[in-house]
């Protein structure tokens, strides 16, 4: 088993992010059988496909780097790279842009989205990253991608051509691609804005008080949380009371990925109770989950040369497994390179 995951580099790294995506790393990491792996990058080449200023990006990157190592993903046990480190995500992409089909392309949901009704001005890197995308599993011979409901329509898109190009260009008993399976986390971790119920928790909101960042001491998570809209009812007994309760199922919600709980557990506990109650638990329990990570994170963060090391250790290796893929790619495509 190989599971193969990215994550664009951002700064401000928050609790829907740890919560939604990196912590079901760690549980995979740690889950693997002896002979399995997991790698891990930061998609530095992904982010190319919008505006960016490349100082922040280069900070962002290894700002992550120590953001998902304080969160538990260990260098030694994991592949932990950044894209632009190993040159054969981008090779391998040109060879796939030969076998994926504009329709294809067209279709992706993320792309009409991204681009809105100003396509013709969006860059080729935004319509063309799905492909990029596929590269970064194909390349390794992923055989599973944990995905979140918005990325499964891409990882199909992987299958696909990853199918077509083995249909087209290989024996039938020797195909140059594995095609990967779909992990899809159970939990219902996703994580709303405090101020917001309906929409998702965001660095890019303008408001501090939208989020909790990793970085937040501990004085600041209790404001936070004690801030945090709500409404004047008290918690229902039962998780049907809170249909038409956004924010207040919002910070259920996130009590329980925290505890690891089901919604309806936390209701049995706090049903009747008000948030006056209710807020200072979850403030306790998210200082007691976070503070380990915010003290590992601040301590790594500005070490400079210890990031730059976990990234070069870890691309050394990604180059090494990724090689035999590409270079079967390229001799399955008549392509000479030695």
């Amino acid at each position: 088993m190989r599971v193969v995951s990215g994550i664009q580099p951002t700064g401000n790294l928050h609790l829907g992010n740890y919560l939604g995506a990196i912590r079901n790393w760690v549980r995979m990491q740690d889950a693997l059988e002896e002979g399995s792996e997991c790698l891990f990058f930061l998609a530095d080449l992904h982010a190319l496909s919008q505006p960016h200023d490349p100082a922040a990006l280069r900070a962002a990157t290894l700002e992550m780097t120590a953001a998902l190592v304080a969160c538990g993903i260990d260098p030694d046990r994991s592949v932990l790279f950044n894209q632009a480190q190993v040159p054969q995500h981008a090779e391998l992409q040109w060879l796939l842009n030969g076998t994926a089909r504009m329709g294809w392309l067209n279709r992706m949901t993320q792309w009409k989205d991204k681009a809105g009704k100003n396509r013709e001005g969006q860059s080729v890197a935004l319509f063309t990253y799905p492909v990029l995308q596929a590269a970064d599993v194909l390349l390794y011979q992923a055989t599973h991608v944990p995905v979140g409901e918005d990325q499964k329509q891409h990882l199909e898109l992987a299958r696909d051509i990853a199918q077509k190009f083995n249909n087209d260009f290989c024996p039938e008993d020797a195909p140059v691609f594995t095609l990967p399976e779909p992990i899809i986390p159970g939990e219902a971790a996703r994580i709303m804005s405090l101020r917001d119920g309906s929409a998702k928790m965001s660095k890019s909101d303008p408001s501090e008080m939208s989020r909790i960042n990793l970085a937040d001491d501990a004085d600041t998570v209790m404001q936070k949380v004690r801030k945090a809209k709500t409404d004047p009812e008290p918690l229902p007994s039962e998780v049907a009371g809170l249909a038409a309760r956004p924010e207040a199922a919002n910070l259920v919600g996130i009590y329980a990925a925290l505890a690891g709980q089901e919604p309806a557990a936390v209701l049995a506990a706090f049903g009747g109770q008000g948030f006056g109650a209710f807020k200072p638990a979850l403030g306790e329990l998210l200082v007691e989950t976070l503070g380990p990570i915010r003290e590992r994170f601040v301590a790594l963060k500005d070490d400079r040369e210890a990031l730059d090391a976990i990234l070069a250790r870890g691309a050394a290796r990604a180059r090494k497994r990724g090689m035999p893929t590409l270079d079967a790619a390229y001799r399955a495509l008549g392509l000479v390179r030695h």
